[in-house]
């Protein structure tokens, strides 16, 4: 197993008591697509962790999470209005690494270095089983979409386009 993922699979263990089953990919599971097509499932059982950086407003400059179903695109102004920002843009890779911990492609949606005000895809609650990325962009875990959202901390409201 990638290091990277294997770290992912000990810090959701250590800090959320679950046991996850990593799943790696010599193809890469970086867009939701070829994750889905990896899988053989539907791209909306993808669960991608988008970082968005946050402008104005009381969180200005802050760094939020949006895990949203591959099936569905990420609404940058719903983004703002959510978190009162003036605006919102998608983060910068290396700001997301230096903060979240995880290199974009690959960050999971839980088991940050530090917490992010998280928003979930009420799409992914349409599924039995949704896969987020495992710290890597070849590796995914599988897990009950209401169980994620509660293990992120997230607020289930929808983002999207």
């Amino acid at each position: 197993m990638h290091p990277r993922a294997a770290e992912f699979a000990e810090r959701a263990g250590d800090r959320y008591g679950v046991d996850v089953d990593v799943l790696e990919f010599e193809a890469g599971t970086e867009t939701a697509a070829a994750a889905a097509e990896a899988l053989g499932c539907e791209t909306g059982a993808i669960a991608s962790t988008i970082v968005v950086s946050l402008s104005g407003g009381p969180r200005d400059g802050a760094l939020v999470a949006a895990i949203t179903s591959g099936a569905n695109r990420l609404d940058l102004d719903a983004v703002a209005d959510r978190f009162d920002a003036d605006d919102a843009e998608m983060g910068d890779p290396e700001r997301i690494r230096e903060v979240v911990g995880w290199s974009i492609g690959g960050v999971p949606p839980i088991a940050h270095d530090a917490a992010l005000p998280t928003a979930f895809d009420p799409t992914l609650t349409e599924y039995d089983t949704v896969y987020g990325a495992a710290g890597t962009p070849s590796a995914v875990f599988a897990v009950d979409p209401e169980r994620l959202a509660d293990l992120a901390d997230a607020a289930v409201v929808d983002l999207t386009e």
